[in-house]
């Protein structure tokens, strides 16, 4: 049964298990709405499931002739209001780290998005625009992503929110404002130009990999643009192409190592596995999920995550060959 087919006496008198099927078919979007929010997929995941949860203990507030859909992500956009709250309460030292990576197979698919969405699935997902969400109040990320993602209209946001729809729009327009000045308007890359075809994206990735792989840092700089990123969570980022290729030349492109970059699939970019072998004879041992961001025709932003649960769910920890 389609999620919309459910009324609201079938989720009233559905069992637990009948109930979990009903709402099913929304789960996957819910988890992405939730990543979006929150930065991180475990605690989406973990958000979704609690909002599954409140949600069966809350079935008599469904209203008969309202949207399950609507009322689910209600319910999963408060869910992460309070995680956001949470955090704020960690013991010293248990610090979110920002925006981590999403695997691709979670984004496959299309997504249901109304009138007014002003960002389409593959901009919504960047590291860079979600990156640019920290800049916002928890509540005027929720107004954002719900206005300009999945394309809610005013006077729905306002309902899921418990806001009026005037506080409504003022969060918006303070969101869109902050956006505009850290990351720019929906639906173009981030210098305005028009982006790359698919074959000179291609290149550009072949050429980063032979490069990487080769110890070759000069090449790679060529690669960057001059104004380009390295995020390295919970690292200060670098910020520019020099400071990239200083850092690697004494790092982990330095001496004799022997490197490999292992595709995979993050955020809908160009994304890899990292490995080195520090020595002759040695193991290639995973040490970062490196997720690309191109921007004009050259690489625009490497975000670096070295967590090990991260890398896990990218790639092995080791790399024969």
């Amino acid at each position: 049964m389609a999620i919309e087919a459910a009324t609201g006496t079938e989720l009233a008198r559905a069992g637990a298990a009948e109930f979990g099927e009903l709402l099913d078919p929304y789960r996957r979007e819910l988890v992405i709405h939730c990543y979006r929010m929150l930065g991180s997929i475990d605690d989406a995941e973990d958000a979704v499931q609690d909002a599954y949860v409140k949600a069966w203990r809350g079935r008599g507030t469904f209203q008969r002739d309202g949207s399950p859909r609507a009322w689910l992500y209600k319910i999963a956009t408060n869910t992460c209001l309070d995680t956001i709250e949470r955090r704020k309460h960690r013991p010293r030292g248990d610090v979110h780290l920002g925006v981590g990576p999403i695997p691709d197979e979670l984004l496959q698919g299309p997504l249901e998005a109304g009138p007014e969405a002003r960002y389409d699935m593959r901009e919504s997902i960047s590291l860079a625009f979600l990156a640019t969400l920290q800049a916002l109040t928890a509540r005027q990320r929720a107004v954002l992503l719900l206005r300009d993602v999945i394309g809610w209209r005013a006077t729905e946001v306002a309902t899921a929110l418990d806001l009026s729809v005037p506080a409504v729009n003022s969060a918006l327009h303070r969101a869109r404002r902050t956006v505009a000045d850290r990351y720019g308007g929906p639906g173009r890359p981030t210098d305005g130009s028009v982006a790359p075809p698919q074959p000179s994206i291609r290149a550009l990735v072949d050429r980063f990999v032979r490069t990487w792989e080769a110890g070759d840092v000069t090449g790679l700089v060529a690669l960057l643009r001059d104004d380009a990123l390295m995020a390295m969570p919970p690292r200060p980022s670098l910020e520019s192409a020099a400071a990239i290729g200083a850092f690697l030349a004494a790092g982990i492109l330095r001496g004799d190592a022997r490197t490999r970059l292992s595709p995979t699939g993050a955020n809908l970019g160009a994304a890899f596995v990292a490995y080195v072998a520090p020595g002759a004879g040695e193991p290639l041992e995973a040490f970062a999920l490196l997720v690309l961001t191109i921007d004009d025709g050259m690489i625009g932003r490497i975000d670096a995550f070295a967590d090990r649960d991260v890398i896990r769910r990218f790639g092995s920890p080791r790399l024969s060959g």
